[in-house]
């Protein structure tokens, strides 16, 4: 990863998926949406893999099992096995078994994800705050959560009892729109008690430990459409990111990005493993990438030329993360973001 704040793209001549080992891919927004694959993504991903790239898939969704996750995918037409995912529950386990006897009993808050993961780590899961838990955790448990499951955490966290968290999504995607996440959850908690739990979900290092560890990827390339979760998770991790635009980000956010949120890459979707990256070059007089050229004016980004759109996406962001060094960008870019459609 390079060093520094980041200002602009990275290139890269060789195809991604030959430049790294393995691909750390989210899911929700990058391989599927509602349930169903993005376009493009079905095909990519079995090229990176024919190829010699290893496919490992990591979802702060800690509800769902990895043989559930190995099976949707594998129904999709993406072959994986429950090796090849990597669950916020399974981070959290391995962080609460660093803390507790082994054997504890920890009270849960969630779905059969956290127990599997749990039991898998050697501890006992366990439904009650009377229950004499060692530790309490919290992670997406679906829409029929019962209510009285908060206040189970809240006893025993103000009984003093450690509290974790999968993760602190505020939201999530569902068929019908957006949802509550597991951080809405834990918020309910955090009022009730004025505690703070210790979270092991995306964008924490805990997250990323666990992956590598289960990976043992040596070049890894996090692969995600969310600046707050994946990027800044590969940004902690210490490693390269690719941004696809399958999902939650779009130009305006990007071009906004804070150092910690701004990823090596950026493409449309999961072709993007299977190329190059374009340079991008110049400086503040202007940066070019393809046959566009952006600049920094004095309250908006301005873009000049023709081609495709992500070259121009690419220089706007050279533009922009310069103009803004180690903040975040102000500038107007809206009116080149339409140019460029997007």
């Amino acid at each position: 990863m390079s060093q520094g704040v980041r200002t602009r793209p990275e290139g890269s001549g060789r195809p991604l998926s030959e430049a790294y080992d393995t691909a750390l891919l989210d899911l929700d927004g990058v391989v599927y949406a509602g349930g169903s694959a993005i376009a493009h993504a079905v095909d990519s991903l079995a090229v990176a893999r024919s190829g010699g790239m290893r496919l490992a898939y990591v979802t702060n969704n800690a509800l769902r099992t990895p043989d559930t996750v190995a099976g949707h995918l594998t129904e999709l037409g993406i072959p994986t096995g429950a090796d090849d995912v990597i669950t916020s529950a399974q981070a959290v386990a391995r962080l609460i078994s660093e803390q507790v006897p082994a054997g504890a009993r920890v009270l849960v808050i969630g779905g059969e994800g956290l127990r599997v993961a749990l039991r898998e780590r050697g501890l006992v899961p366990v439904e009650s705050a009377d229950d004499d838990p060692a530790a309490v955790v919290q992670g997406y448990g679906g829409p029929d959560l019962p209510w009285g499951r908060f206040a189970e955490a809240s006893y025993a966290v103000r009984r003093g009892v450690p509290w974790f968290a999968s993760n602190t999504d505020l939201t999530i995607p569902s068929g019908r729109g957006i949802a509550p996440g597991n951080g809405a959850a834990v918020e309910v908690v955090r009022i009730a008690t004025g505690a703070e739990p210790q979270v092991a979900g995306k964008p924490l290092p805990p997250m990323h430990r666990e992956t590598i560890i289960r990976t043992g990827a040596e070049r890894p390339l996090v692969v995600g459409d969310r600046l707050d979760t994946d990027i800044e998770g590969a940004f902690n991790g210490g490693v390269d990111s690719l941004l696809v635009l399958t999902g939650v980000t779009d130009g305006a956010q990007l071009l906004a990005a804070p150092p910690h949120h701004r990823p090596a890459y950026v493409d449309a979707d999961l072709r993007g493993l299977l190329t190059g990256q374009p340079e991008v070059t110049g400086d503040g007089a202007g940066f070019r990438c393809g046959g566009w050229t952006a600049t920094a004016g004095a309250d908006r980004l301005e873009l000049t030329g023709d081609g495709e759109a992500l070259d121009g996406l690419r220089a706007l962001c050279a533009a922009a993360w310069t103009a803004a060094g180690e903040g975040s960008c102000a500038l107007d870019g809206g009116k080149a973001l339409a140019r460029l459609g997007l």
